[in-house]
């Protein structure tokens, strides 16, 4: 980490090297990508494979937003059910979509295991806990669906999960067997250590701070020297700027805070004991995993409010802790941080042809490893001749969202007061 400040627990744990290096002057390439994360790394490394010059620019270090401050649960498919997913894509690409998506945690093993990345990876699944009993009732909707679609997700009452998680708090769960857990900042090198086995360059503390057409190709300026480039991937998701005029208004940014507790010891060896993840039903969604140490991560939405030692934050994680596990008894905190998630109004990602051959996934809602894997693999596969119909989402034309601003701040506000109420 070269003595630079830790962005989360996942920064300091993973075993992964970190990797970063300056733009060597002037270049010119393929395919340039802005942002060092998920969707930037996996483009670079499916476009590398096929045989184009690639070249990443990261701002700070590789996975600083959201890949490396990431909950760390590798989930198939979106926040929306199969059948409303259906209903929205229509049938061309509704099926595919949710096909592509159910099978993402697998994808996403497969190239753990096959470029051999060191990330702390289980396949135990994750459970979807209710945290009431209407919570529940949408679970068992939910679950008819997957049922229907013949997928490894199973529903148990509040007896089961509660031996599956070590606690009686919560009324029931569906666990998807599809699914598991990971570093995510382990699995982010990893990626861009594959990246550049397969000829791609990646270049840190690069900032692209104008993109122009120039004839057929694009100019990326940056802070170290200009990019030319056939066409140009931005990467960026909820970490985007004003690169592009409009694009960081597509969505509506909240943010997801974490905290780690130090190693618990086996006093908590009924927690989680098969290591899945647990996100809960709740209007504020709440989150608990278990990493290879032994530390229990608890996370929900809105920013770190003081530290890993005192403040808002850290009152609220010792009362939800002493509330959902009532027999561990005190905890402290290893780390604790925030990252941001880009909300679309439908919950479903985009794809955007900004420009000819200037193109960005984006949205990602919080699903960032799968989704951000999915379209970096089909982003290469776009800009090597596949048809735009075999995207797993159609191309559409860039929608702003005037209200995300007012809207983001209305939710911070909510996510503070629920973090006050929950800590008295």
């Amino acid at each position: 980490m070269s003595g630079r400040k830790a962005i989360s627990l996942w920064d300091v744990s993973a075993q992964e090297h970190d990797y970063s290096a300056p733009m060597p002057n002037d270049v010119k390439v393929d395919v340039a990508i802005v942002g060092g994360g998920f969707t930037g790394l996996s483009t670079a490394l499916h476009c590398a494979e096929k045989g184009l010059s690639v070249h990443v620019l990261e701002a700070e270090h590789i996975g600083f937003g959201g890949s490396g401050r990431n909950v760390g649960l590798v989930n198939p498919a979106v926040w929306v059910p199969p059948k409303q997913v259906s209903d929205m894509l229509g049938p061309e690409y509704g099926p595919a979509f949710i096909k592509k998506f159910g099978n993402g945690p697998n994808y996403v093993f497969s190239l753990i295991e096959k470029h051999q990345i060191q990330c702390e990876v289980t396949k135990t699944g994750t459970i979807h806990a209710a945290h009431a009993p209407k919570g529940f009732r949408d679970l068992q909707n939910r679950h008819a669906e997957w049922q229907r679609l013949g997928e490894p997700v199973d529903l148990l009452n509040r007896k089961d999960i509660s031996r599956l998680i070590g606690s009686e708090h919560f009324y029931g769960g569906l666990v998807d067997h599809r699914a598991g857990t990971i570093n995510p900042m382990g699995y982010c090198r990893g990626l861009a250590r594959a990246a550049r086995g397969a000829g791609a360059e990646i270049s840190t503390g690069v900032r692209a701070k104008k993109l122009r057409r120039d004839g057929a190709v694009w100019k990326v300026e940056t802070n170290q020297g200009t990019v030319t480039a056939t066409s140009v991937i931005l990467g960026t998701n909820a970490y985007t700027d004003d690169l592009w005029p409009g694009l960081s208004r597509i969505f509506t940014p909240i943010h997801y805070f974490q905290m780690a507790t130090k190693p618990m010891g086996p006093d908590a060896d009924h927690i989680l004991p098969g290591k899945q993840g647990v996100w809960d039903t709740g209007q504020i969604m709440f989150s608990v995993r278990r990493d290879a140490h032994d530390r229990m991560v608890i996370g929900s939405m809105g920013k770190i409010i003081g530290n890993k030692n005192r403040g808002l934050s850290c009152r609220w994680a010792r009362k939800q802790i002493a509330k959902i596990f009532p027999t561990l008894g005190p905890v402290e905190f290893d780390e604790a941080w925030h990252g941001k998630i880009a909300m679309t109004p439908d919950h479903l990602p985009r794809i955007y042809e900004l420009d000819t051959n200037l193109y960005t996934p984006i949205g990602y809602n919080g699903r960032g490893i799968t989704t951000g894997t999915i379209f970096g693999e089909s982003m290469a596969g776009l800009l090597t001749g596949m048809n735009s119909k075999d995207l797993p989402l159609p191309i559409t034309d860039l929608k702003t969202v005037p209200s995300a601003p007012f809207v983001s701040r209305i939710y911070q506000s909510a996510f503070t007061a629920n973090q006050l109420l929950k800590s008295l």
